[in-house]
């Protein structure tokens, strides 16, 4: 470390200089204590600092990534205008899990670089549960969906109807239903045989971002409820990426009902005709008979 310490130093005219917007920032995200150590001494050798400088980019990583982690589905969905593969169940309770996650973050208070991919994926969600009711010809329970997600909505983030002590418990709650939205899914890839139309982007961003969660809010959250949240998702993650994997090459459910209807059937006529065929005749011999 003392190396790199060394080898960094050249740097320090440039880190001492920065605009004041760039130096604001910095400050915001890691305080000042630890901006002073990483960018105006070019000290890596603290390891508190450099533990917290990583976690925070990783939240902005997690955060940025989380914009368009869905995106993939969204437009696989919509090409296809089939939801085979996707579980309506697993969305419904995602984005009930996501919710409540995200009304307890907020006020609590938590910053918003260990939480803020909920509130995007949250909406992401949305659109997919939407799009499956709708592909799947349940337009009005699509509606009724809508609704109830804004009645809950007004409810979660409004201190005068919901008191944080029973917040907590919906988010013991919801660490329970993040995990669950999982099993329906691996349940579905696994009865079909196939991912259908469950997008690979979508499945191992989660699951570098399940992992990345892990160890920000071991580095920010004081919040065992969250961690374990976060701990068990990773490992459904985990065997949703296995069977992305193992079923990577597998036609879909369509696709293999395609190639049945197409596989042709031998005629009757032709399978009795192969049996039946009259054996050549022998052609005369030129073996002199004794």
């Amino acid at each position: 470390m003392e190396t790199l310490r060394s080898a960094l130093q050249p740097l320090r005219p440039i880190t001492n200089n920065l605009p004041t917007p760039i130096r604001d920032l910095g400050v915001s995200i890691i305080g000042n204590t630890c901006y002073k150590t990483l960018l105006l001494e070019l000290d890596p050798t603290d390891p508190e600092c450099l533990k917290l400088a990583i976690s925070k980019g990783l939240g902005i990583g997690i955060i940025g990534a989380s914009s368009i982690v869905k995106v993939p589905q969204i437009l696989k969905l919509v090409q296809s205008q089939s939801s085979s593969g996707i579980s309506f169940l697993s969305y419904l309770l995602e984005t009930s899990s996501y919710l409540i996650s995200l009304a307890y973050n907020v006020r609590n208070g938590f910053p918003f670089s260990t939480f803020g991919e909920t509130a995007l994926i949250l909406g992401q969600n949305v659109i997919i549960t939407v799009l499956v009711l709708n592909y799947s010809g349940r337009a009005s329970m699509a509606a009724l969906f809508v609704a109830a997600l804004a009645a809950s909505v007004v409810t979660l983030f409004n201190g005068s109807i919901l008191d944080m002590r029973t917040l907590s418990y919906l988010q013991a709650g919801a660490g329970v239903l993040g995990v669950a939205s999982k099993v329906p899914q691996i349940a579905a890839i696994y009865q079909q045989g196939g991912t259908g139309q469950l997008s690979a982007f979508t499945v191992f961003n989660y699951l570098a971002g399940s992992l990345s969660r892990i160890f920000t809010t071991l580095q920010e959250v004081d919040d065992k409820l969250i961690l374990y949240g976060f701990v068990a998702g990773f490992a459904l993650n985990l065997v949703l990426a296995a069977q992305m994997v193992y079923y990577w090459n597998a036609p879909s459910a369509k696709a293999r009902g395609k190639m049945k209807e197409a596989a042709p059937t031998p005629a009757a006529g032709q399978v009795s005709g192969a049996s039946s065929a009259t054996p050549k005749s022998k052609g005369p011999t030129t073996r002199r008979r004794g």
